[in-house]
């Protein structure tokens, strides 16, 4: 699959994504960064604090920080561009107006919900502070956000993907190292793929694919 591949559906890009660790150095060009950035930033959040962000990596030394910063994997350094998605528990003390004051003129709010949002919002993070303030936990709100849409919408446009999940936080790769909160949650190297990777098959889903409870009797839901 290369850059000029038209777009994929949804479907067709879970089908076709495989983990690509060798890239061709071929730039994405600028428009496709836009919309990758754009989509990645696209996930829904509850009470829409939006506690994420995302650092498209490209040039020279930030490549080779993220390959140091990765145990000197290949495709951090290989791959023209790294979008690195961060989770910041600082999100959730910031005022939000700005955010919350778009939802009733899209018709997605009503005035009241946003009225009642902000003491729902402290009392949300009063209640799951421990959780919040947890690298761990802010990252895997992220992955589940930010990083999973940047991987698929990549993939949709044609470049390959192959997400690392370990780092040393202490190098400084983005630029957030020295702040209070930022925590990354994963990176995903993004590029022309440099080699074919086939299917390597999946088993059956009726053995993991449950209807009603897991492990029910009679198999999966097919």
């Amino acid at each position: 699959m290369t850059l000029d591949t038209g777009s994929l559906t949804a479907p067709q890009a879970i089908r076709a994504r495989r983990s690509i660790r060798h890239d061709l150095p071929d730039p994405i060009p600028d428009g496709r960064l836009s919309q990758l950035l754009d989509l990645a930033l696209e996930p829904p959040s509850s009470r829409n604090p939006q506690a994420r962000s995302v650092v498209a990596v490209s040039d020279d030394e930030g490549r080779a920080a993220l390959t140091r910063a990765t145990g000197a994997r290949p495709h951090p350094r290989e791959a023209p561009l790294t979008p690195v998605s961060a989770a910041a528990d600082r999100t959730w003390r910031e005022d939000l107006s700005d955010v919350h004051g778009q939802a009733p003129g899209s018709g997605a709010w009503n005035v009241r919900s946003v009225s009642g949002l902000p003491p729902a919002t402290q009392d949300f993070r009063r209640d799951f502070r421990q959780d919040l303030e947890q690298p761990g936990s802010l990252a895997e709100y992220a992955v589940k956000d930010a990083a999973t849409y940047a991987v698929l919408a990549a993939t949709s446009m044609g470049p390959a993907t192959s997400p690392v999940n370990g780092w040393d936080e202490r190098q400084r790769a983005i630029g957030v190292e020295d702040r209070d909160g930022p925590h990354i949650a994963m990176l995903p190297p993004v590029g022309r793929p440099a080699e074919t990777r086939a299917h390597p098959g999946r088993r059956p889903s009726s053995r993991q694919a449950f209807t009603g409870r897991s492990g029910s009797v009679g198999g999966g839901t097919r």
